[in-house]
C-alpha cells in the first residue's frame, strides 16, 4: 500500500511522516508539496501538488492507495481546496481518504467548523473509503503565548472557567499514522483531545510552578482580549476570531473526556507540564 500526505513540510505533516516511518517502509510513503524543495529532508519521495492548482494534483496522486488529507491552513478556502483534491483523489484511483477535522466538528460553534462540515460532507458523497480525525486543539496553541505571559507576567485570554482537552501536536500525528498503516477504520470518525482538560487559570498555575514565579491568568472580554492581539501586531480580523474561540472554549467547545486520541495510540497523550516545560525552555 501506498500512502500520501498532503500539506508535507507543515508542521503536522512532518510529525505524520516520523510517525509512519517506524511503522511502514519509507518507500510506500509520498509527499505532498506546493514547494517540493523544501521536502527534500524527510527522506521519502516527494511530489508536487497544489491545491489552487487542481491540475497538479491527480498526477501526485497516481498510484497512491491512501491519502492524509491535512486540512488546509488557508481558512475561508479550505471548502474548495479540499474538493480539488477529493476530485482528484476520486480521478487517480485512491482508495482511502484520512481527513483531519476539528474536534465535535457538526456541532462546534468555532467559526472553523464549517469548512471543516462541508469537507465532512463531501468524503462522504464521494464514494471513496474515508476515516475522519476530528483533532481537538493542540496545546502548542497555547504554548506560543508562553513568551508573551513569562514578559508581560500574566496569561490573558477570554475562556472563563472553560476546560480544554488539548494535546500535543506529536500526539494527533501518532494518531493518522496509526489510522494509515493500520486496518479497520474506514467509515469512522474519531472525537480526538487530551487525557486531562485544564482551565487556563490551572495553566498559569502551571506556568507559575516551572517558571517559579507567579504568572496569573488574567480573563478578559472578548472585544478586549481581541484589541490587545492587535496591539501586539496580528491582523484585526485573526484577533477576533482567536477572541472569539477562547469564549467558545469558555462554553466547553475545546472539550471531549471520551479518551479515543490515547486509545488510538496506545499510550496517554502527553501531559500539559510536559509541553509546558518544552516551550519555558524555549521562551
Amino acid at each position: 500500500m501506498t500512502i500520501a500526505i498532503t500539506g508535507a513540510t507543515g508542521q503536522l505533516g512532518r510529525l505524520v511522516i516520523q510517525h509512519l516511518k517506524t511503522r511502514v517502509a519509507p518507500d510506500r510513503l509520498r509527499a505532498l508539496a506546493r514547494t517540493p524543495a523544501k521536502a527534500a529532508d524527510l527522506g521519502i519521495a516527494v511530489r508536487a501538488a497544489d491545491y489552487d492548482r487542481p491540475a497538479s494534483l491527480a498526477p501526485a496522486l497516481a498510484g497512491v492507495d491512501a491519502l492524509l488529507l491535512i486540512s488546509s491552513s488557508e481558512v475561508g478556502r479550505r471548502a474548495a481546496q479540499h474538493r480539488h483534491a477529493i476530485e482528484a483523489a476520486r480521478a487517480a484511483g485512491v482508495r482511502h481518504i484520512v481527513y483531519t477535522s476539528l474536534l465535535h466538528a457538526d456541532v462546534s460553534p468555532l467559526s472553523l467548523a464549517d469548512e471543516h462540515r462541508q469537507t465532512e460532507r463531501m468524503l462522504k458523497d464521494s464514494g471513496l473509503a474515508w476515516t475522519i480525525l476530528r483533532n481537538g486543539w493542540y496545546t502548542e496553541n497555547y504554548m506560543g503565548a508562553m513568551a508573551g505571559a513569562l514578559a508581560g507576567g500574566a496569561l490573558v485570554g477570554s475562556a472563563g472557567q472553560g476546560r480544554i482537552a488539548s494535546a500535543a501536536r506529536t500526539d494527533y500525528a501518532e494518531a493518522a499514522a496509526v489510522v494509515l498503516a493500520g486496518a479497520g477504520h474506514e467509515g469512522k470518525t474519531y472525537e480526538l483531545a487530551g487525557d486531562t482538560a485544564y482551565t487556563l487559570d490551572e495553566l498559569a498555575a502551571e506556568i507559575s510552578r516551572q517558571a517559579g514565579r507567579t504568572i496569573p491568568y488574567r480573563n478578559l472580554p472578548e472585544a478586549d482580549y481581541a484589541a490587545l492581539l492587535a496591539s501586539h501586531g496580528l491582523p484585526a480580523e485573526l484577533a477576533r476570531a482567536i477572541a472569539g474561540w477562547d469564549v467558545d472554549a469558555s462554553r466547553g467547545a475545546l472539550f471531549d473526556d471520551g479518551r479515543q486520541l490515547s486509545w488510538l495510540i496506545g499510550r496517554p497523550t502527553t501531559p500539559l507540564a510536559d509541553s509546558v516545560a518544552a516551550a519555558l525552555k524555549q521562551a
